[in-house]
């Protein structure tokens, strides 16, 4: 093990853990998929096959991108940027439909999908984490500054949300901490929260105005799901997904019932994804939910330190950034499953069935390792010194 690592640069413990989470995966995807394998036909071996090359593609980008320098991922992020806006309106009016939710672009031949929102986020984030750097010391200015620091995060946010209100809103949040930590005007920020949510507020108005419309497809949809946590213990069938995630973690008990002898995870319909850790609570048990919920706490951990450690703030900001944007979207599944949030659809990073969540996951765990590995070459340049 030792050997392969020295071919990883960067913090060994995330390697350590993003590797020990995908290899994980594949056993849990193949135990949770009963489900899938009911609703849309297919073999259990057949899903593990489709989930086994998101994560080789995921592992070999992660690879690739850990060995670029830190200064080509920042003039990069533009780009992505400008990536993301074009996916996002692409997917807005040819996007493949689920659930009313056109969230997903279908790439030709090959049979996969990609969800554009999951490459929207890691990359606003990263540019935000140049604009936030170019535009220091000109906040005041509503113009030169505050504007080009705001005005993606709106952008992006304002193109999720149609088709994924919980994203865009964890997106946006993620970013205000960001602006937060970089000391971004707090006058000028809170009247922008105050402008963003008026207009979504008289955008849900005429939604509800003019119907025929169809603003917002999934606005219904949202509605119940709150109303739904408001009253789950009357309205016993509306919020059957949530009570048999529920009662899988109690049926899981300390120790699990044992791999692939979960019972609840065949009636949760997304019981590798956004249902992922009730189910892996009731196979696993208590005791290695601790572990799992440990092993994101020292992620986050070592990822902060690389921000921390960094004498370049764009590090500083895109490496927090993708810390909390990795652990928020852990928490959420965990709130969801044990009945504290209303359903939505974040999943586990690293552990729920793939695709582009799973890819993007590892680009940005990618992005962190090359700062890593540039503080790492610029320790040793200076111990090379030392001893001169």
């Amino acid at each position: 093990m030792r050997k392969y690592l020295t071919y990883l640069k960067g913090d060994k413990v995330i390697w350590i853990i993003s590797l020990l989470m995908l290899a994980f995966s594949l056993v849990s995807v193949y135990s949770f998929v009963p489900i899938l394998v009911k609703i849309e036909g297919g073999t259990p071996v057949k899903y593990l096959s489709k989930h086994l090359l998101y994560v080789v593609i995921g592992f070999a980008l992660m690879y690739w991108i850990h060995k670029r320098e830190a200064k080509n991922i920042y003039q990069f992020s533009r780009f992505a940027f400008v990536i993301a806006i074009g996916l996002l309106i692409f997917t807005l009016f040819f996007g493949a439909k689920v659930n009313d939710a056109g969230r997903w672009i279908r790439i030709p031949f090959v049979g996969l999908t990609f969800q554009s929102s999951d490459f929207a986020k890691y990359a606003l984030i990263v540019y935000l984490a140049r604009m936030m750097v170019k535009k220091k010391g000109q906040y005041q200015d509503w113009i030169r500054g505050f504007g080009p620091v705001m005005m993606p995060v709106v952008i992006i946010c304002g193109l999720i949300v149609k088709d994924n209100f919980s994203t865009a809103a964890l997106l946006f949040l993620i970013c205000l901490s960001l602006f937060f930590i970089g000391k971004v005007s707090f006058v000028k920020t809170t009247l922008s929260i105050a402008a963003v949510l008026a207009l979504f507020g008289i955008i849900i108005v005429a939604h509800k105005t003019f119907p025929e419309a169809n603003i917002f497809p999934r606005y219904e949809t949202w509605e119940n799901r709150i109303n739904n946590k408001m009253n789950d213990q009357v309205d016993v069938l509306s919020n059957a997904q949530a009570l048999n995630a529920e009662l899988a973690i109690y049926n899981g008990s300390i120790f699990g019932e044992g791999v692939g002898d979960g019972k609840l995870k065949e009636y949760l319909p997304e019981a590798y994804a956004d249902f992922y850790y009730a189910s892996f609570v009731e196979e696993f048990g208590s005791i290695f939910a601790i572990v799992l919920v440990l092993g994101y706490l020292i992620l986050l951990f070592r990822i902060f330190k690389i921000g921390v450690k960094s004498d370049r703030l764009f590090e500083t900001y895109a490496s927090i950034g993708i810390g909390i944007l990795l652990l928020t979207q852990a928490s959420v599944n965990m709130l969801v499953c044990t009945g504290v949030f209303p359903v939505t659809g974040q999943n586990m990073p690293l552990l729920a069935m793939g695709g582009s969540a799973l890819i993007m996951t590892c680009v940005g765990l990618g992005v962190v390792q090359s700062f890593a590995y540039r503080q790492e070459r610029a320790l040793n340049d200076n111990n090379k010194e030392e001893i001169a």
